[in-house]
């Protein structure tokens, strides 16, 4: 069967990897893009192709959300009263997971996470879960790329073995969930949740096995008290449980150095208490971050480094994290948040004053390409070029809030939001168009979503 070539055009093509294009356009046939050029360009060459115009728009590559948690979509303003104590927030978090909703419930919560997603112009996720095979299940039904990292718990050494060999028995059924769109990966949750035995044997198996590995790490200052001086919240829950921990007097970064996991070329999220020999040692070991500055800023955690990451040449993606700590999984939102506290920083004292300051499109490379070399996906996804796939977004530009736009890079940062976007493609199909998602009945999720809410709250 041969596929036929559709040519998206409008005012604007930001390729990414090459200078954006007035009055441009791009070819796709089946999965794939087969040209980027000039709408003139493109229609002699195609001139049987179907033509759609978006006219005053832009189509960019399809955002990369490097962090999320989308079974936790139905616990959107569930945390608030608890955003002053982390330890509170995350004991909160998993007893409602773990004792208030049912597979069915995180199914729909991560479905209904896809759907926000693919109408904020995502078309790619690095989702951790506890519950990874319903995570799964509901983005091959949304239609959006991902990799699911299945996440392990254990901080008690003892169990150690017991524990990992629950992980590989996960990973070994969700394998047979893969499609050529989501796959799977491993989480060992955090530093404080995951003893170093688990970690060592978990590391082991990803790179044996040749399996992404996503973890959180420096996110908070009790993280590093926990690791630093075995002391704080963390370290006072670990004794309450009988669970002896000595402090290795490092930081997380030489910690999991240490412990075999930069080996497996992590992923790693936040990444907020991290110093210059902790980014060499990144470096040196092409450890990448997902920059999730949202959530970050919203749970009091404090800033990530992002431009000495950058600076450094540590491949960066930007993640929402959960809807729990960000309350919306805005990509555009995100990038603007991004560059507006990289900025401050360097009107400020000590040694940020006066640093070199982010520019627009850094931050648009890391939401789309940077998030690709994250994930580990550059070459197929993150920037518009002829052989790569077919994942890419539209964006109005005619809105009042973006009239007049002298520059498209500067209106999509400053300017717009997710509300903005108007098509979302994955591979070759249009997962959002027209104001609603294609692939799966949103009324209904929108019907058992209110269900679940309802049952949290009460």
């Amino acid at each position: 069967m041969v596929s036929m070539t559709t040519i998206y055009c409008a005012k604007w093509v930001l390729p990414i990897s090459s200078l954006p294009i007035a009055n441009g356009a791009i070819a796709v046939e089946g999965e794939k893009v087969i040209a980027v050029g000039s709408r003139a360009a493109l229609a002699g060459k195609f001139p049987e192709g179907k033509v759609r115009d978006f006219a005053e728009s832009v189509i960019i590559p399809g955002l990369i959300n490097a962090h999320s948690h989308l079974e936790l979509t139905a616990m959107r303003g569930f945390l608030e009263n608890e955003e002053t104590d982390f330890f509170a927030w995350l004991k909160k978090l998993t007893i409602a997971r773990l004792e208030r909703m049912t597979p069915d419930d995180l199914h729909v919560s991560a479905a209904w996470g896809a759907c926000e997603a693919v109408r904020a112009g995502v078309t790619c996720v690095a989702d951790a879960s506890d519950s990874a095979s319903q995570s799964m299940n509901a983005l091959r039904e949304v239609g959006l790329r991902a990799i699911v990292f299945q996440e392990s718990f254990g901080p008690d050494p003892r169990l150690a073995k017991e524990n990992f060999e629950k992980l590989t028995t996960k990973v070994l059924r969700l394998r047979e969930l893969e499609t050529s769109l989501v796959k799977c990966g491993v989480s060992p949750h955090a530093p404080y949740t995951v003893c170093a035995p688990q970690l060592e044997l978990i590391s082991r198996f990803a790179i044996e096995n040749r399996l992404p590995l996503m973890m959180h790490a420096a996110e908070t200052a009790m993280e590093v008290s926990l690791l630093r001086e075995g002391l704080g919240p963390f370290a006072d829950g670990l004794r309450r449980r009988g669970i002896e921990w000595h402090a290795p007097g490092v930081s997380t970064i030489e910690y999991l150095n240490d412990h075999g996991v930069l080996q497996a070329r992590p992923l790693l999220a936040h990444c907020i208490n991290i110093d210059k020999a902790d980014i060499e040692t990144m470096r040196q070991t092409e450890t990448r971050v997902a920059h999730c500055p949202k959530s970050n800023a919203k749970l009091g955690h404090g800033r990530a480094p992002f431009r000495e990451l950058l600076d450094n040449g540590i491949a960066v993606g930007l993640g929402s994290d959960s809807v729990a700590s960000n309350n919306n999984c805005d990509l555009l939102e995100e990038a603007r948040f991004a560059i507006l506290i990289a900025r401050s920083k360097c009107s400020m004292e000590g040694d940020d004053r006066g640093a070199r300051r982010l520019d627009i499109d850094e931050v648009l490379h890391t939401l789309t390409l940077g998030s690709a070399r994250a994930l580990g996906l550059e070459g197929q996804i993150g920037e518009l070029k002829e052989g790569l796939q077919a994942d890419f977004t539209v964006v109005s530009l005619d809105r009042p809030h973006q009239i007049p736009s002298y520059e498209p890079c500067s209106t999509l940062i400053f300017a717009s939001s997710a509300r903005d976007v108007t098509l979302t493609v994955v591979a070759g199909r249009e997962v959002y168009c027209e104001g609603r998602v294609t692939t799966v009945d949103e009324e209904l999720l929108r019907a058992r979503m209110s269900e679940i809410g309802k049952k949290l709250a009460g």
